[in-house]
């Protein structure tokens, strides 16, 4: 028997009109890999490393809410997977389920958030099948990708830098309804056009990497890096590290990225990097124990650091790992130099040496994720060519977990891409000779991967 969802990926395979596709009843039921409330505490007492998402991850069918002015339906063709959704998925630092029912206190539309199940992701690319009343610019039919940035724009602190919005929320992570499901709920203003020559898979993992790189190197509410300067990249083949380096790249900066492992270093130098630092082959340890640093070991990454870059310090660090690095960050930036971090992959409680920043005047700039802007900028960059998507693996919705775990592990370079209501991958390419013409690019991370 054909169901609903049935109907509705078969209409997009078959480019169905856009009356069509609005016209198409919606289930009341749809898939998604969610997280449950009743089991926010079955890693208590487990190191980070030992929490499995695959135990806890589950993909199954959920309610769909009634949809509020101010948002559509999208059919999810694909997602990705991010670090906030391997957060959520071992309930760390702490189950999102708070986040939810905060949510749910703020009006009659944030009660439909708070339950007992979190479908998660953070981003998603698809094709709009409904649109809340106050939506203008999106229609039924419109194929789109999809920001993280959820925040309620009446609220005066919204504006100006929506990302400085008291109620700023990151989509699918602090709301429910997120982009690892057949069916998402999203705000009109997170939506944005998807690139014409990328497959929904490569569409669907820019967004929130892509935009949270672009507003730490290229907006002023970053580091609004400028030509001729060097940023040292953390992660420089990992989910945000990649899209900073092709950013710093077209910007006429000169970025050097740390990696760990020589195919790695490998995969950079083919992104055009010329100056790269395997961290394993040199054997950092900038933590002599739990508690205590080695300021030796960040002089002698900044030598490799000059040595490689013309004999100077970096003028920027682009940041994440977060603990275990943030020490060697602030003391190989050079004297009025900036450190600006987004994230602590390694461990939220930071320690560095004060003397260094104050006295060498540098900044320690925080940052998180990108105002809807920065997000339709970055995506414009994708959309021209002019950046290209990191994904390196396809896994299928009912193998959320197992990528989650992919990721937790750091065992995949880029991002790790989900199939939703796509059925395989290599669909939704409109625009075939742009994509021939930039081939080598957009595929460069899964021919590394194999």
């Amino acid at each position: 028997m054909t169901t609903e969802i049935d109907a509705i990926r078969t209409a997009i395979l078959q480019g169905a009109p856009a009356d069509e596709l609005g016209a198409l009843p919606l289930p009341a039921g749809v898939r998604g890999a969610l997280v449950k409330a009743s089991e926010q505490e079955m890693f208590a007492g487990m190191a980070s490393e030992d929490k499995d998402p695959r135990t806890s991850v589950h993909v199954e069918d959920f309610p769909l809410p009634e949809l509020a002015p101010d948002e559509a339906v999208v059919a999810v063709m694909a997602s990705s997977i991010n670090f906030n959704t391997v957060w959520t998925s071992i309930f760390e630092p702490l189950p999102t389920f708070g986040f939810l029912k905060r949510l749910g206190k703020e009006s009659v539309w944030g009660a439909r958030h708070d339950q007992p199940f979190h479908v998660m992701g953070s981003d998603a690319a698809g094709v709009v099948l409904r649109v809340g009343s106050a939506v203008r610019s999106w229609k039924p039919g419109d194929t789109v990708t999809v920001h993280c940035n959820y925040l309620d724009d009446q609220d005066p602190t919204a504006h100006d830098d929506s990302m400085l919005a008291t109620n700023q929320r990151i989509w699918g992570f602090e709301s429910n309804y997120g982009g690892l499901a057949d069916l998402a709920i999203v705000k009109a203003n997170q939506i944005m056009p998807k690139p014409a020559h990328l497959t929904w898979e490569e569409a669907a993992v820019n967004a929130l990497c892509n935009s949270t790189s672009y507003r730490m190197i290229v907006s002023p509410n970053g580091s609004q890096m400028t030509q001729g300067q060097s940023v040292l990249v953390w992660g420089a083949t990992g989910g945000i590290g990649a899209y900073a380096c092709q950013y710093v790249l077209n910007g006429g900066g000169t970025p050097v990225g740390v990696v760990s492992s020589e195919s790695r270093a490998t995969l950079l130098n083919e992104m055009g990097v010329e100056s790269v630092i395997d961290r394993r082959a040199e054997g950092y340890k900038f933590w002599r124990s739990d508690t205590e640093q080695d300021p030796a070991e960040w002089r002698r990454l900044g030598k490799k650091i000059r040595e490689l870059n013309g004999g100077r310090d970096v003028d920027i660090v682009f940041e994440h790992p977060g603990r275990s690095t943030l020490g060697a960050s602030v003391f190989v930036a050079k004297r009025g130099g900036m450190i600006i971090t987004c994230a602590a992959t390694s461990g939220f409680m930071i320690e560095y040496d004060n003397r260094y920043l104050w006295m060498n005047l540098k900044t320690l700039k925080g940052c998180h994720f990108a105002n809807y802007r920065e997000a339709w900028e970055a995506n414009r960059a994708v959309c021209e060519g002019k950046v290209h998507p990191t994904l390196s693996k396809v896994y299928s919705l009912d193998q959320t977990g197992e990528a989650a775990l992919a990721v937790h592990r750091n065992e995949a370079e880029g991002k790790v891409g989900v199939l939703c209501l796509a059925p395989e991958e290599g669909l939704g390419v409109t625009d075939p000779e742009m994509r021939e013409r930039l081939l080598p690019q957009i595929t460069l991370f899964r021919r590394h991967a194999g």
